[in-house]
């Protein structure tokens, strides 16, 4: 695992962010957890970017696609209020050390985003006059202070900026005398000892070398080195690729191949970006797969705890059925005689005798070998017991009882302890079934475990109301009049088919043909599409007409003397007319390469490609609550081990095929 991201890391990523997301407009921020930031962008070129942002840790565009925080944390909200819609101006790295600046412009005001990654590292937004506007984490330090409202300081330089480094400042490192070069280029240049060992190695000198050992010849094959590196990351000039192990586990990145990891193998990544984000991705698998089985373990560690102390108690009681069974058989072998000592003694004491006399008398025989007197142990007066040997055991009988009974006693502990016996055995087998389950739980997550699933790219149609057709046909329609507008001056072409509901306040929608001639599914299917997000909708009109033309009888020409307002076509010549079209909408999802897809059109079209679907017809029910009543009933069509996803489908994606924002389920027939 990376231990920490490197000034040469950090140079390689921002000479390929700056071509990327300079110019660019901040979309929605995101704080996904306490230090990592989601900037979503959109490039002049219309193109859209996520900019992830990990304090201390890392920074790259990712393709991954992360859950967001219902509530936006007070940090995420400051960033909101002075960054969302401001221009990208600048990203750069100063003075190569590991801090990155951001510059946004929003108006009139510049701010920059300061990212520190060393230490414990840092975000903080900074206004014109460089004061702190907001810190994600707010210090107080022997050099600086990290407070709002105080001017920004950067911290101590580490050493010698790399790219103005020169020769005399290496030869200057004979001054160092006997200190190791390794150490004598982390202390001057303020190059970590990764980085520092690297060079030396590249160099084919002795990271253990005393500076005062070193030739000219030798500073300069290292001076060298550092140009070159240099050179790579800022020029973007390197190949990026991830280090990986004889175990297959990934277990470094960088920007070019590394002489340290000569003896790994070696993945190349066509930019520093996608490896940084392939890294990572696989980092966070790798981290949540050791929480799953450091956890895990623990329970594991405890149930084996319990188990051990089960087993031990079984053993115990086992052996005292044993010892409990043999007094039992000892004392009915010897019943006469020892019922003979028993009465003797309770007689002896009913005489007047002392215990202590009793003891004496008892002791004098077993010395003098008078059977059952051998059998003479102790005397405890207190609980009236008798400690008696026999056979090579020895045990307690109970004074007040006879023989017989006593040896009852014994035989009932025995069937006691048994019954006990059963007990633990049942504990154990319990216990048991829960460390299997434990261990098939942990087997079962850490196979679930994955990477963030995988942003999805739009297709350009996603901006209208689109659906495919159960013949495989594109149809696309207008949202508002804009929409509309865009449909039909860019999108509209020649052998194309155009469909309006014969109401005011319909869409207008085409059928995407690409030459060939849609069968009559594919005319009906695009007629329901029409009538259903018209206004007939919002009216609770449950069927309409909708006719379709070509696109050369629409016209943005309006008659003489007339105005068309934006969005508004003419339609000239023959209208060819579905009657009395119904309104429904069938709303499901389909599983694809980056997961749950929400789609969304008329229910032959829908059904054809999946069968997680919901149909809604007009209604009272506005879209959010409709929505999450669609998402719930969905999630309860998948498999179980896929239900968590389906819940997690924003709740917008599903809004967006919901006709103007009401609506009510019908139970699919």
């Amino acid at each position: 695992m990376k231990e920490e991201i490197t000034s040469f890391d950090l140079a390689a990523v921002i000479s390929e962010l700056s071509k990327i997301i300079e110019g660019s407009r901040i979309g929605k921020i995101y704080q996904i957890n306490h230090k990592i930031l989601l900037l979503k962008l959109r490039s002049p070129k219309g193109e859209s970017h996520h900019l992830l942002i990990e304090a201390g840790k890392r920074i790259h565009l990712t393709s991954y696609d992360f859950e967001k925080p219902k509530e936006p944390p007070s940090f995420c909200m400051a960033l909101r209020k002075y960054l969302e819609n401001g221009i990208i101006d600048k990203i750069e790295q100063y003075d190569f050390e590991r801090i990155i600046e951001i510059i946004v412009r929003r108006g009139d005001q510049n701010y920059r985003l300061i990212i520190e990654f060393f230490d414990k590292g840092n975000i903080i937004l900074v206004d014109s006059e460089n004061k702190i506007l907001h810190a994600l984490t707010y210090r107080k330090m022997r050099d600086r202070n990290i407070l709002r409202g105080e001017e920004f300081k950067y911290p101590p330089k580490r050493g010698i900026d790399l790219k103005h480094v020169n020769l005399d400042d290496l030869h200057k490192m004979r001054d160092l005398g006997e200190l190791e070069i390794v150490r004598a280029l982390t202390r001057s240049l303020g190059l970590s000892g990764f980085y520092a060992e690297e060079i030396l190695l590249r160099s084919g000198i002795d990271k253990s070398r005393p500076c005062i050992s070193l030739s000219d010849e030798e500073f300069s094959t290292i001076y060298g080195v550092i140009r070159d590196l240099v050179s790579k990351v800022e020029t973007g000039n390197h190949k990026p690729c991830i280090f990986v192990n004889e175990m297959g586990e990934w277990i470094d990145v960088a920007p070019f191949p590394l002489k340290k990891y000569s003896n790994l193998q070696t993945l190349e990544i066509e930019t520093f970006n996608k490896a940084l984000d392939e890294y990572y991705a696989k980092a966070l698998v790798s981290l949540s797969v050791k929480q799953i089985e450091e956890k895990k373990g623990q329970e594991l560690a405890a149930l084996e705890k319990i188990l051990e102390e089960q087993r031990r108690k079984l053993d115990d009681l086992k052996d005292k059925v044993s010892a409990y069974r043999k007094i039992g058989d000892v004392i009915f072998n010897h019943l006469y005689e020892i019922e003979t000592l028993l009465s003797r003694i309770m007689s002896e004491k009913r005489s007047g005798k002392s215990w202590d006399e009793i003891k004496s008398i008892l002791t004098e025989e077993k010395r003098n070998s008078i059977i059952p007197s051998t059998y003479f142990e102790s005397i405890n007066g207190e609980t009236l017991t008798l400690k008696v040997s026999i056979d090579g055991e020895k045990f307690d009988l109970n004074l007040k009882m006879t023989a017989q009974q006593n040896a009852a006693e014994y035989y009932n502990m025995a069937k006691k302890s048994e019954e006990k016996i059963d007990g633990i055995e049942r504990a154990i087998k319990q216990t048991l079934e829960k460390i299997e389950a434990v261990k098939a739980g942990a087997i079962r997550i850490m196979g679930e475990v994955s990477k963030p699933p995988q942003i999805r790219r739009k297709e350009w149609y996603e901006k209208f109301r689109w659906f495919l057709s159960s013949e495989g046909f594109l149809v696309i329609g207008g949202r508002d009049t804009s929409t509309n507008d865009i449909l039909i001056r860019k999108y509209m072409e020649q052998n194309d088919i155009v469909f309006h509901a014969d109401i005011p306040g319909s869409p207008f929608v085409i059928i995407k043909t690409q030459g060939k001639a849609p069968g009559e599914k594919t005319l009906n299917e695009a007629a329901c599409f029409t009538a259903s997000y018209s206004r007939a909708w919002r009216e609770r009109i449950r069927a309409v007409d909708v006719y379709w033309v070509k696109p050369e009888q629409v016209s943005k020409t309006p008659p003489s003397g007339e105005y068309l307002p934006k969005g508004s076509f003419m339609i000239y010549g023959a209208k060819n007319y579905i009657r009395g079209v119904p309104l429904e909408v069938a709303i499901g999802i389909k599983r694809e390469k980056y997961g749950f897809r929400v789609i969304g059109g008329p229910v032959e079209a829908i059904s054809k490609q999946t069968s997680l679907y919901v149909k809604i017809v007009p209604g009272d029910e506005p879209s959010g609550k409709l929505a999450k009543n669609i998402r719930s009933m969905l999630a309860n069509m998948v498999p179980y081990e896929e239900r968590s996803e389906a819940l997690k489908i924003p709740i917008e994606e599903i809004q967006a095929f919901i006709p103007l924002g009401w609506g009510s389920i019908l139970t699919k027939d």
